[in-house]
């Protein structure tokens, strides 16, 4: 059996992506810049050590011109004791050196190249202890012939340069820190307007914005634009497809409804055949007009509608549509309150629940609006008759009616319902605290 494939390596953020490239080039830059400075610094101290050997060695060699070595040349630091600062004269068969040789001499183990006969020139050795030690050599000619050796101890180079590297390196350490810490910043922020474009999409998405704001920087601007065509396009497309479905639902639901109707006198239908028949392409109709609706709604250009300004045209128009029988409708819905849902469905569903409570109330219905964790809850409520639990169950079927000397056809609160559900939502029916029916339709936040 062969092995399963491995999928593609997960990609990296492009926070993790920037911030490693930015830690590499701020490693590898505080790596280079130490190394220049500890060259530099080994110069330096080397420079001022050789400096310090040279002038023993002018002032040995004018004291060998005078004939005056034996006399004390030992100038501060070669007068310390201890092995390290020395000097030596080697003249034919005739060596002088400093106190700090104790009569020993000094080794020189690598003489260093000579390229200026006139000068003194490094080189290398050790002491009469076994101590290495940095050299500087000039080679007098005369007769006989003369070599100055001045002698300095490694560690004074070291030593210094050791304790001046520690400083550096702590203070490049501080340094890195700190532009880690400011390229962090520099990465966040810049990524900062890629956060407020996905908080912008998701906005979209939720139907608190129609459109991507098009204030962005240069580089994201024409992924925007591009954005905002699709979302355009895409607007145009909801628009169409809702267009043909709600042709296709005039074009077949009335004339089901009209032989629902029709069937329902029995004289027309005795066996109650035909009426099996229109109520099974009843169902089959709207199953379909539900795929089509429901998937014409799931696109990302649904818009939120205010719920305050539908409710209170609703309610002038049935004001003055009820005017004969004295209805006062109570509103009670904040002015933020909105509702992802298109406008001509929302009006549908109010209109036929508040339209509903004013044909069966005394005098009295009242719309209340609220958000709760379940989503919007707009609860219609009247104070007429009411109903009781399969009563309410009765009504919620698609074209059955309780009184029929009430005009109407019965497809108010079950379209009510269809439409509630296309939105995640629901609608239940119950007892309201005035004494008529509680219509509670709740539609997603």
């Amino acid at each position: 059996m062969p092995p399963p494939k491995k999928g593609p390596p997960p990609r990296r953020s492009l926070r993790t992506r920037l911030l490693a490239a930015a830690l590499a080039l701020v490693l590898a830059a505080l790596v280079v810049a130490g190394l220049a400075i500890g060259v530099i610094l080994h110069r330096f101290v080397r420079g001022q050590i050789e400096g310090h050997l040279d002038a023993q060695i002018v002032a040995l060699r004018a004291g060998l011109e005078a004939g005056l070595l034996s006399q004390n040349r030992d100038a501060p630091p070669f007068d310390r004791d201890g092995p390290g600062w020395a000097w030596e004269v080697r003249r034919g068969a005739e060596t002088y050196g400093s106190g700090s040789l104790r009569g020993g001499h000094i080794t020189v183990t690598d003489p260093g190249p000579d390229d200026a006969a006139d000068h003194p020139h490094p080189a290398d050795g050790t002491g009469p202890r076994g101590e290495r030690l940095i050299l500087r050599i000039l080679d007098v000619p005369g007769t006989p012939p003369a070599t100055i050796i001045a002698a300095a101890p490694r560690a004074a180079l070291y030593g210094p340069l050791r304790e001046a590297l520690t400083s550096l390196a702590l203070a490049l350490g501080v340094l890195g820190l700190c532009l880690i810490a400011g390229l962090a910043l520099q990465v966040r922020l810049g990524l900062a307007p890629l956060r407020r474009l996905r908080a912008d999409l998701a906005a979209v998405r939720a139907g608190r914005r129609e459109r991507v704001p098009e204030e962005q920087p240069a580089e994201i601007k024409p992924l925007v634009a591009e954005l905002n065509a699709l979302l355009d396009q895409n607007a145009q497309n909801l628009e169409r497809a809702r267009g043909h479905v709600a042709n296709l639902a005039h074009a077949l639901k009335t004339p089901l409804a009209t032989l629902s109707m029709a069937l329902a006198d029995r004289a027309r239908d005795p066996d109650g055949a035909l009426r099996l028949q229109v109520d099974d392409m009843d169902r089959r109709v709207r199953h379909h007009l539900r795929r089509a609706r429901a998937a014409a709604l799931a696109g990302s250009a649904r818009g939120r509608t205010p719920l305050a300004p539908r409710v209170s045209d609703l309610r002038d128009a049935l004001v003055r549509l009820y005017a004969e029988k004295g209805v006062a409708i109570d509103l009670a819905v904040p002015d933020a309150l909105s509702v992802p849902c298109e406008e001509q469905d929302l009006d549908e569903m109010l209109g036929n629940l508040v339209d509903n409570a004013c044909r069966w109330c005394r005098s009295r219905v009242r719309v209340v609006a609220a958000g709760e964790a379940s989503g919007i809850v707009v609860r219609v409520e009247d104070d007429g008759p009411g109903l009781d639990g399969a009563a309410a169950a009765a009504v919620m079927e698609r074209g059955r009616r309780l009184d029929e000397g009430v005009p109407g056809h019965g497809f108010g609160l079950p379209i009510t319902l269809e439409l509630a559900e296309l939105y995640g939502g629901g609608l239940t029916l119950g007892r309201s605290e005035l004494g008529g029916l509680k219509a509670e339709l709740t539609l997603p936040a």
